[in-house]
């Protein structure tokens, strides 16, 4: 089934959510993503690669995905964050490594790091591992929030994993 959620992109549905959802249906009304709340206590919120979660934590989306862990917190959701992501090559000669822990995502290259136009640095401050990585640290003191790593091919079947515990 597809729904907005108030928190992540998948949860398990179970009683309390199909509840929720036959209550709206006998009334007429389509389930807003705030319904959601308390029918669920685990979701997992995917990112497809390191770019998208340093936009969401270091990036122009921050508040908004502050937001979301403090609203999890709040209700007492565990929010785990996939990260999708693989071993690219950036540049010749330069290839990101496959993260699969939050410990090695200083080792994590930015190719925004490697953009130029007419021989000049485009983004000479965008976010480094490093410092992604002290600041999903910090995070995940913070709010609670967990992040995970896998590549895309393994994403459906962690998806499911994470969510039976």
């Amino acid at each position: 089934m597809r729904y907005g959620l108030p928190v992540g992109d998948y949860i398990i549905a179970n009683d309390a959510v199909f509840d929720m959802l036959a209550r709206k249906k006998a009334r007429g009304i389509d389930p807003h993503k705030m319904d959601f709340l308390g029918t669920y206590k685990v979701c997992v919120d995917s990112k497809y690669g390191i770019e998208e979660i340093s936009q969401n934590v270091c990036g122009k989306s921050h508040a908004r995905f502050r937001d979301e862990l403090i609203l999890a917190k709040n209700n007492g959701i565990r929010l785990i964050v996939l990260v999708e992501n693989e071993g690219k090559q950036i540049i010749p000669g330069i290839v990101n490594p496959t993260i699969t822990k939050l410990d090695d995502l200083h080792k994590w290259i930015n190719p925004r790091l490697f953009l130029r136009k007419h021989g000049k640095q485009l983004y000479p401050n965008a976010v480094r591992g490093i410092t992604l990585q002290k600041a999903c640290s910090t995070m995940q003191k913070r709010y609670s929030v967990v992040f995970r790593f896998c590549t895309p091919e393994e994403s459906g079947a962690e998806i499911v994993r994470l969510l039976n515990g």
